[in-house]
């Protein structure tokens, strides 16, 4: 009988043992902070990889999260995500296991969110959802649907002179001031899609809310996630909050969806890459810039357009910001490059009351024959020649140095110029569709 009772007794005490073993924390090698340097953290005493998610310790007790950049021998180099504030030499630094991932679904539609997917509006918290990485697998360019279809946009001179096709990405390249974020006001009015992702990164913090109140309908704001990261936030959430809405983007093209993608501005993420790269003591390449800045911009550039699906596409569309008004500025060259075509503000329309502010003969749209018909393709060279013509003769008619009846073709073009520039003014909440832009060009020929 005693035995019995002892017997039960320890498989009871075994029983509660394994239970705690449950409790217990499991040991992890953790680093500790030795150095701050600006923005940059130096850690040693773990084994840390590449481009890996950490815990710093604060002397509040909280965490701040950050993300290793580089290593030097057996010191490594963190970038935090957020400002920093209470760190200390010896500080915990814990790493975390796993890719940055975000959890994402249709209840993101009609949402402002921050660089880690964080609801910043009055919204409630965004929970669930399927759990994608911020790095997708690349897309095998023999797969690739090709762009053949038009895209309205809702402005007339891009329509009917620079079409975009669904899964094209292309710029709007200017400088300070000229109406970039106008234009990209406009488009995200006008343009016809499932889903519009909108990445302010960089900018002014107060253009965020206007954004979403001066350009976005209520029709549009239902179907818009906003993906915000001001210029006050740190280098890191900038580049965080650039593929994050590269990556909402892809999400909803990869299940069907007709998805627009506005970001401004490219030069920004460039500007932050370069602050990162410069503070890991990178040597400046051009004006500034790291050579890594433009091995990054192809690898971002080139997770937009069509996917393997052949449903659902993703037209992107970024804001590049010419210092300068230089054209031959090394963002800017290097995102023309990279980019399937681009449309180039003037500062000299802007300042003439020329809205939107499009230079016709500097700008280009690379898929625009393969989305179009011939003859569309005609009449729009068409306009370009008489438009390009009346520019060689224009500074000499006021001087009465232009005489006509020698050259009818100078003539033409003359003569049909007031037409040609009503052709491109527009009106901020005017919206002109691909039908009412080809309807109208036809109509300036066959006059």
């Amino acid at each position: 009988m005693s035995n019995s009772l002892s017997h039960d007794l320890l498989s009871e005490r075994l029983s509660d043992a394994l239970a705690s073993l449950d409790s217990i924390p499991i040991a992890r090698v953790t680093g500790r902070l030795v150095k701050v340097n600006g923005l940059m953290l130096q850690a040693v005493g773990c084994r840390f990889k590449l481009e890996q998610r950490c815990l710093v310790e604060t002397a509040e007790g909280d965490m701040i999260e950050a993300q290793v950049v580089g290593f030097d021998h057996n010191v490594a180099y963190l970038m935090p995500l957020r400002r920093l504030g209470g760190l200390f030499a010896g500080a915990k630094v814990v790493p975390l296991d796993g890719d940055s991932t975000v959890q994402i679904s249709s209840q993101w539609l009609g949402r402002v969110v921050n660089g880690q997917g964080e609801s910043i509006d009055d919204g409630a918290p965004l929970k669930g959802g399927e759990r994608v990485s911020l790095e997708p697998k690349p897309i095998n360019p023999l797969k690739r649907r090709p762009v053949d279809t038009p895209l309205n946009v809702g402005v007339r001179a891009i329509n009917g002179l620079l079409t975009v096709g669904k899964g094209q990405r292309i710029g709007l390249m200017a400088g300070s001031g000229v109406g970039k974020s106008v234009l990209m006001g406009m488009i995200t009015q006008n343009t016809e899609a499932d889903v519009i992702v909108v990445g302010l990164i960089g900018e002014r913090g107060r253009e965020v809310r206007e954004f979403i109140e001066r350009n976005l309908t209520p029709e549009a704001r239902q179907k818009a996630i906003i993906v915000a990261a001001p210029a006050d936030e740190s280098p890191l959430m900038r580049l965080r909050a650039t593929l994050l809405c590269h990556r909402v983007a892809e999400y909803f093209r990869d299940q069907g969806k007709d998805v627009l993608l506005l970001m401004d501005s490219l030069t920004r993420y460039a500007m932050a890459q370069r602050e990162i790269a410069l503070s890991l003591g990178e040597p400046p390449a051009s004006r500034g810039y790291p050579p890594s800045v433009f091995s990054l911009l192809p690898q971002l550039l080139e997770r937009a357009g069509n996917s393997e699906n052949q449903y659902g596409s993703l037209t992107a569309i970024y804001t590049v910001l010419a210092e300068g008004d230089d054209q031959q500025d090394p963002v800017v060259d290097s995102a023309r490059a990279i980019l399937d075509g681009h449309v180039v503000l003037s500062r000299q329309l802007a300042e003439q009351g020329h809205y939107p502010a499009i230079d016709i003969n500097a700008s280009i749209s690379r898929c625009m024959s393969g989305c179009t018909q011939p003859s569309h393709v005609t009449v729009a060279n068409q306009f370009r020649t008489l438009y390009s013509n009346y520019l060689q003769v224009k500074e000499l008619l006021p001087l009465g140095g232009y005489q006509p009846g020698q050259d009818p073709e100078l003539d033409r073009s003359v003569a049909m110029y007031p037409h040609l520039k009503a052709y491109l003014l527009q009106d901020v909440s005017e919206k002109s569709d691909c039908t009412d832009s080809l309807t109208a060009l036809a109509q300036l020929f066959q006059s």
